[in-house]
């Protein structure tokens, strides 16, 4: 363009051929910014919600494990008196066996008449690969003691037997 051209745009043109040119090279900052950030908010977004699944999975292997350990009834005592007591090796070989059957490990222990369970889980990631991080490891606890079963049965219930239409 000749000068005689760029003096004829005007003032205003020349204005715009400024700023753009003086604007060169400083939105890359900006971009690597949210080259990075947005991926990385999509990874926690993604992979947590896939980390925090697992860990509620993980809690309800382990209070199912509890609860099968808690069957471990010393059948003798409770014959003899009515006293519910623990087996505590069987409890853990009941839970454990739970675990195994599926496919997990944990770490059960036996404390009076309450078995507990511990579930570690570990999740591989999807995005926050990208950044580094390949893993989440989750982990699930529960904990459960034999109780005595149905002494009486619930008002509600008895009455919902004698008249099922409701009327």
């Amino acid at each position: 363009m000749t000068r005689h051209a760029q003096r004829s745009r005007g003032p205003a043109a020349n204005r715009w051929a400024r700023w753009w040119r003086a604007d060169e090279g400083r939105a890359s900052a900006f971009v690597v910014v949210l080259t990075t950030g947005i991926p990385a908010l999509a990874g926690l977004t993604l992979d947590g919600g896939s980390a925090l699944a697992a860990k509620i999975r993980a809690g309800g292997q382990a209070e199912a494990a509890a609860r099968a350990g808690a069957q471990a009834v010393d059948l003798a005592a409770y014959r003899a008196d009515g006293t519910l007591r623990l087996v505590p090796a069987q409890a853990i070989a009941d839970a454990g066996a739970h675990l195994a059957a599926q496919g997990v490990t944990g770490t059960v222990t036996v404390s009076g008449d309450t078995v507990t369970v511990t579930v570690t889980a570990t999740r591989n990631t999807q995005l926050l690969g990208l950044l580094g991080i390949g893993s989440l490891q989750v982990h699930g606890r529960g904990s459960a003691h034999p109780q005595h079963g149905v002494t009486a049965v619930a008002r509600g219930f008895a009455d919902t037997q004698a008249n099922p239409s409701g009327n």
